[in-house]
């Protein structure tokens, strides 16, 4: 295990962030208190530093499992965790970005987890009620108390995160160090914006969903294998979003790229999230047995070439849409002749 730096932070995270959303069975396909220590002594084991969980999580099991796993170890772990998320779902305050929800998420999540402070503080999803100046104050007073070091954004648009960043900034408030996105070979929307800006306001990416639902592993055939059991009757729209036509030829693609690289379909399809270009980038592993937990590290021996990355972009690539694609075709139209000419360290 290496470490990459948090963005524009000091803060040293391990190349691999453990998350804790199957700690727990109250969800109906979590872990088992005792499977979720193995799984977590397992990655301390490797080297891992970096946990993530949320309030919601289970109920709040996830975090009181961590919480528990990190007692008389706290100081070596960067800990992360979430508010937004409703834990009160008939109180129209009990979620959201506001401050108000934020006071009393991260007093209870203190609470849970059984610590101090909060290493990376996470708003959860954006709710387009909430001020961006109100959250991004509230979120910088939890830091200058010290109950909050680092502050993180997920699911959010573009330009909410730069919006934010750019009033932080100006104010001396705590900017976003961190954004968690939604990204993996079967999903590659971000690439429209969220991961172009990340890389230029130097935000570190700390990817969810890298398998894909777990279509990625190579386990769905076709779109009619449709997974069973209680997280999916509870969502009957997980699997037409996830185990369709299209994902299951990416998982046959990286299948293939497996059998010619030694290694599984899920070590190729986290190797290639960490082998893209958009500075730092952490996938966040979820397993709900360590011998999950065991084959997701093995990652970190894979290295893909330029022939299986090519082959697994031919069949992962995603059209970019406007303006990207018309900018891309009015290059002769801005540069003359000149573009190839010039060396962009920007680009």
């Amino acid at each position: 295990m290496r470490y990459r730096l948090l963005g524009n932070t000091g803060l040293r995270v391990s190349e691999l962030c453990l998350g804790t959303m199957t700690f727990g069975e109250e969800w109906g396909w979590g872990a088992t208190k005792e499977e979720s220590r193995k799984i977590f002594d397992a990655f301390a084991e490797a080297g891992g530093n970096f946990v993530d969980t949320a309030n919601l999580y289970t109920n709040g099991t996830s975090e009181k499992y961590t919480g528990e796993f990190l007692k008389g170890r706290r100081e070596r772990f960067v800990l992360a965790t979430k508010y937004t998320l409703n834990m009160r779902p008939d109180d129209p305050n009990g979620g959201g970005n506001h401050r108000k929800n934020l006071v009393q998420s991260l007093e209870a999540s203190l609470s849970r987890l059984g610590t101090e402070y909060i290493d990376l503080y996470w708003v959860h999803a954006f709710d387009f009620m909430t001020p961006v100046e109100e959250m991004m104050r509230a979120l910088d007073d939890a830091v200058r108390a010290g109950k909050v070091l680092y502050v993180g954004i997920s699911d959010a648009p573009a330009w909410i995160v730069s919006q934010a960043n750019t009033i932080a900034t100006l104010k001396g408030w705590s900017p976003f160090a961190a954004l968690q996105i939604q990204y993996s070979l079967a999903d590659r929307t971000p690439e429209r914006d969220l991961l172009p800006m990340a890389k230029a306001l130097d935000i570190a990416v700390t990817p969810w969903g890298v398998l894909g639902g777990g279509v990625l592993s190579g386990k769905y055939k076709s779109p009619k294998d449709r997974p069973t059991g209680a997280r999916y009757e509870k969502d009957e729209t997980w699997a037409e979003a996830n185990v369709t036509d299209r994902s299951v030829r990416i998982a046959q693609a990286a299948s293939k790229v497996a059998k010619e690289t030694g290694s599984t379909p899920s070590q190729v399809a986290l190797a290639w999230v960490r082998q893209q270009p958009y500075g730092v980038v952490v996938p966040i592993l979820g397993a709900k047995t360590v011998t999950q937990l065991a084959d997701n590290l093995g990652c970190l021996e894979v290295t893909l070439g330029p022939e299986h990355l090519s082959e697994l972009d031919a069949a992962s690539r995603v059209e970019l849409g406007f303006p990207h694609d018309f900018l891309v075709r009015a290059r002769p139209y801005v540069f003359g002749k000149t573009f190839p000419l010039i060396d962009n360290h920007r680009a």
